[in-house]
Formats: C-alpha cells, sequence, structure tokens
C-alpha cells in the first residue's frame, strides 16, 4: 500500500518515534525521522514533506522555536505532540501555527484520523488558489504571508485562518457558526465572542492602520469581505 505522502517526524524517544514510523509505514506513508529541533527544522525547510508531527519537549530547539521559524517560511501541516496536556501549551500552539495538537500517550487510530484531516484541509487550501487578494490584501497560501498595499502584515495563525477563510468567501455573508466550524474547528458556542474578538484584531492590523473598509459586519448574520 502506498499514498505517497511524506511525513517528517520530529522526534526524541527513539522507542516511540520508531514505533510511530513503522505504523505510519503500514498505513502506506514514507518517513523521515528526526531526534532534535534543529534536524527536524534543517530537514523540514530543505526536503519536501507533506505533514510533519513535531514533538514540543525537543533537544537544541525545542518544539515551539521550530514551529515559529517554520512559519516564516512555510505553511506545511504540523500536528504537535506532546506529554503537556495544559491549555495554554495548546493554544500557544496553535497560534504559533501548529494545524493540531495531540497529547500523548494518543491512541494510533486517533493520530491517523489527525493526521487525513490535516491533509484533506491542505488538499482543499490548495483547491482554492494559492493567491487570495481584495482592496490591495494579497494573502498568499503557500508563503503563509499577507500584505496591504504592499506592505507585509504579521498575524498570528488564527487571525491568518480568520482572514483566509473570509477572502475564500469573498462577496458571501459569513455566519459566527461557519467562522466557529471552519476557523476553530469545534461546534459553536453561542456563549463566546471569539469570532467577534479576532475580527477586531484583524480590523486593527489592516482597516484601521490602512484606512480602507475590508471587513463587513451584516448585523445579526456575520461577515463579509466586499472588494469595493
Amino acid at each position: 500500500m502506498s499514498n505517497n505522502t511524506r511525513i517528517l517526524l520530529v522526534e526524541d524517544e527513539e522507542k516511540l518515534a520508531r514505533f510511530i514510523e513503522l505504523e505510519l509505514i503500514h498505513e502506506g506513508y514514507t518517513v523521515t525521522k528526526a531526534f532534535t529541533g534543529r534536524e527536524g527544522y534543517e530537514l523540514a525547510i530543505t526536503s519536501e514533506f507533506d505533514l510533519v508531527l513535531l514533538d514540543i519537549m525537543l533537544p537544541e530547539i525545542n518544539g515551539m522555536e521550530v514551529l515559529r521559524r517554520l512559519r516564516r517560511v512555510s505553511s506545511i501541516p504540523v500536528i504537535m505532540l506532546t506529554a503537556r496536556d495544559e491549555v495554554m501549551d495548546k493554544v500557544a500552539g496553535l497560534d504559533q501555527g501548529a494545524d493540531d495538537y495531540i497529547t500523548k500517550p494518543f491512541a494510533i487510530e486517533e493520530l491517523f484520523a489527525r493526521i487525513r484531516a490535516a491533509l484533506r484541509k491542505r488538499t482543499n487550501d490548495d483547491a482554492q488558489g494559492d493567491i487570495l487578494m481584495a482592496q490591495g490584501v494579497v494573502l498568499d497560501v503557500k508563503r503563509h504571508s499577507v500584505t496591504v498595499l504592499e506592505n507585509p502584515v504579521e498575524l498570528t495563525k488564527r487571525e491568518f485562518d480568520l482572514l483566509h477563510y473570509l477572502l475564500k468567501n469573498k462577496g458571501i455573508v459569513v455566519t459566527r457558526e461557519m467562522l466557529m466550524e471552519n476557523v476553530w474547528d469545534y461546534n459553536f458556542d453561542g456563549g463566546t465572542n471569539a469570532v467577534d474578538v479576532y475580527i477586531r484584531f484583524l480590523r486593527g492590523k489592516i482597516d484601521e492602520v490602512y484606512e480602507i473598509k475590508l471587513i463587513h459586519t451584516v448585523r445579526g448574520v456575520g461577515y463579509v469581505i466586499k472588494d469595493e
């Protein structure tokens, strides 16, 4: 069985790394292992991979720093592996640009499911096109970059994903429920104001700084990007 999907596994526990490697190979994946953060980062930027499995507690360079450096140059899907189960660790990883997070010990079938989901999301993103634009805002999916009137804008992973979804649906009003399900990847909780908070973050970095009206509120419904 072969699906030609190449996975980089960065994990310093050699027995665990070998176990994951064998299970992934059995599923048809091609696996390359790295045992330090430095080795993993160098492999990630010099070789072609479809997905990275990245431990947080690594020698030389920790996983969070590897992820931060990687996100400067690549939008490759990254799933964090860690023994930590603290909410703030998960939030930090996701904000730095991780696509998903799985806590050790985990069932191998759960890891497979998360890998498939991350790869599907990447495929869907690629099908939408690499460059999305509106009103002088240019979002480059592969470079994971945003410019406004040719000026680079630094966004967190969540801000980038939110802007990406809005731009993919340019001219279409998207509800808060749609944003929670597609950007946050969990069912909408009517009591949370996370969407509104992040819309304010985006407006603060784009609309207000560059004096454009990019993100419009449709009262009682949601938000829309108009290319006026």
